[in-house]
C-alpha cells in the first residue's frame, strides 16, 4: 500500500482488525441546508443504518415514517418496514439531469444521494485497499494549526460515490481530517467534508460528527451554510 494509506489505515484499526467486520449497524440523525432545500429534513432527523462493508449495500430506515430504502450500487427500492414495494429505479444516478441545488428530490433520489454518501464515509479510509481503487500523495496542506497529507482517490467506475476523485486530508497521526470533492448528482457542487468527534468503537476509530460545506477557489470552506450535518448516535460493528 501507499506509505500514507498504510498509515492512515493503521491509525483508524488496522486492516486485520476491519477485516474480521462484515457489517455496521449505526442511528444516525442528519440534517443541514441540502435537505431542507430537497423537501426531505423531517424524514433525516433519526434514522437506523445497516450497511456491509464489503460490498455496497445500505439499508435506511426512515424512524417514525413506515419506510426503508435498500442501495445495492445501480438500485435503489423504497418499501414499507412489512417489505410492500412502494418505488424503485434501477441507474437512479442518470435521474438526476439538468436539477439544480434548489430541484426537490423523490424519495429514490434521496435514497441514493444518501446511501453513497455514508456508505463511503463509514469505510473510509479502508475502502481505498479494495480492489480497483488507486491512490496518490499530494503535496501537504496546512489548516487548523497542523500539516496535513492529502491523498488523492481514485473510484473504480464500479463503485458509486459523489465523484471519481477525491481527496482524503490526514493528520500527523493519521486519522482522517476532512474530505474533498465535487458532487455529480448535484451539478459539480463542491463539498469538504469535516469528520469530527472520534471514537473508538471495537478498536476501529469512527467520527461522530460530520459537517459539510461549500469551498471557494483556495480549497477554504465557506463557513455559511452548512450544507449537510450528521452525527452518528450508536454504531456497532458486526462480524456477521
Amino acid at each position: 500500500m501507499n506509505d500514507l494509506l498504510t498509515l492512515a489505515v493503521d491509525a483508524h484499526g488496522g486492516l486485520a482488525r476491519w477485516n474480521k467486520f462484515k457489517a455496521l449497524n449505526a442511528r444516525v440523525s442528519m440534517e443541514g441546508a441540502l435537505w431542507q432545500a430537497k423537501g426531505h429534513l423531517s424524514e433525516m432527523k433519526d434514522m437506523r443504518v445497516e450497511t456491509r462493508l464489503q460490498e455496497q449495500r445500505l439499508v435506511i430506515h426512515h424512524i417514525g415514517f413506515d419506510k426503508r430504502t435498500v442501495f445495492t450500487g445501480n438500485r435503489v427500492t423504497v418499501e414499507t418496514e412489512n417489505g410492500r414495494l412502494l418505488d424503485f429505479r434501477d441507474n437512479p444516478r442518470s435521474s438526476y439531469g439538468g436539477q439544480v441545488f434548489e430541484t426537490p428530490w423523490d424519495d429514490i433520489h434521496n435514497a441514493y444521494f444518501t446511501s453513497c454518501a455514508l456508505w463511503t464515509y463509514l469505510t473510509v479510509p479502508f475502502l481505498y485497499t479494495y480492489s480497483g481503487f488507486a491512490v496518490t500523495e499530494l503535496s501537504p496542506w496546512r489548516e487548523n494549526g497542523e500539516v496535513w497529507r492529502p491523498l488523492q482517490v481514485a473510484f473504480p467506475k464500479s463503485i458509486p460515490s459523489h465523484t471519481q476523485t477525491q481527496i482524503s486530508y490526514f493528520g500527523p497521526d493519521g486519522i482522517l481530517r476532512r474530505q474533498e470533492y465535487t458532487v455529480d448528482v448535484l451539478g459539480g457542487a463542491p463539498g469538504l467534508n469535516y469528520a469530527l468527534d472520534y471514537r473508538e468503537v471495537q478498536g476501529i476509530m469512527v467520527p461522530t460528527k460530520r459537517r459539510v460545506y461549500a469551498y471557494d477557489d483556495q480549497k477554504q470552506k465557506v463557513p455559511a451554510p452548512i450544507l449537510v450535518a450528521i452525527d452518528i448516535h450508536e454504531i456497532a460493528f458486526d462480524s456477521n
